[in-house]
């Protein structure tokens, strides 16, 4: 179960250090799966670190004002986010996150061109907010308004929006007493793989910015998130 987990977190860490997100989207419903004790808080302890190595890489790219809005949006979408996860059933806290990997896919496939306004970015720092505190996964609203920037300028955005929005997401979930000693053994055990696959990304950025990463992230998204949902029907 540790090389599983561990696999499908260097998958996801390669994803997002090649196209500016991913680990979440990719990892969160298929660690849920594996041990729900996975989601969120070490999945986002992953997402915070994989974000800050970002945003060292490429940091020269970054959309700083952008960043401000996004992460004014993002602060009452965490305290909705500590609330989900303090009242909602493990049962149905799989089927919140299945639904917002769903949505998040669905929004990508829609022939959509967004900006990123100032409130854009508020209501998707909203939106990304509360999904990245309930289930580790808070990139694609955020993502999906830099869709149309260049590959330097998305990573380095998302990596400063993540590192400083993971951070205040994982105190919102602190306070809410959901942060442990296993959580943090949990992350840590996985860290490695998490290093190994943003370090494979360096040269797969420019493999797959051929046009080949956007549909393999959505396909293996999809099969995760239902997989997840039949998981939450069966039990």
């Amino acid at each position: 179960m540790l090389a599983l987990a561990g696999l499908v977190v260097l998958l996801g860490a390669l994803v997002q250090g090649t196209v500016g997100f991913g680990i979440g989207l990719v990892a969160a419903p298929l660690l849920a799966i594996i041990d729900p004790a996975l989601v969120p808080v070490p999945m986002l302890l992953l997402g915070t670190a994989h974000a800050a190595l970002g945003l060292v890489r490429e940091h020269g790219h970054t959309d700083w004002p952008g960043v401000g809005w996004a992460l004014l949006g993002r602060l009452p979408g965490t305290v909705l986010g500590v609330l989900a996860v303090a009242l909602l059933p493990p049962r149905w806290f799989a089927v919140v996150v299945a639904a917002t990997v769903l949505v998040c896919v669905a929004l990508s496939l829609v022939r959509w061109h967004p900006r990123p306004t100032a409130p854009a970015l508020l209501v998707a720092g909203l939106v990304s907010g509360t999904g990245g505190t309930a289930s580790g996964i808070g990139g694609p609203p955020v993502a999906l308004l830099y869709q149309n920037a260049a590959g330097p300028r998305v990573r380095a955005t998302l990596g400063a929006y993540f590192t400083a929005g993971s951070l205040v997401s994982l105190a919102g979930l602190a306070a809410g007493g959901e942060f442990t000693v296993d959580a943090l053994r949990a992350a840590a055990v996985l860290l490695p793989f998490m290093v190994v696959g943003f370090a494979v990304s360096s040269p797969a950025r420019r493999l797959l910015d051929r046009g080949w990463t956007r549909p393999a992230v959505l396909a293996l998204a999809s099969a995760g998130a239902l997989a997840l949902l039949g998981q939450a029907a069966l039990g």
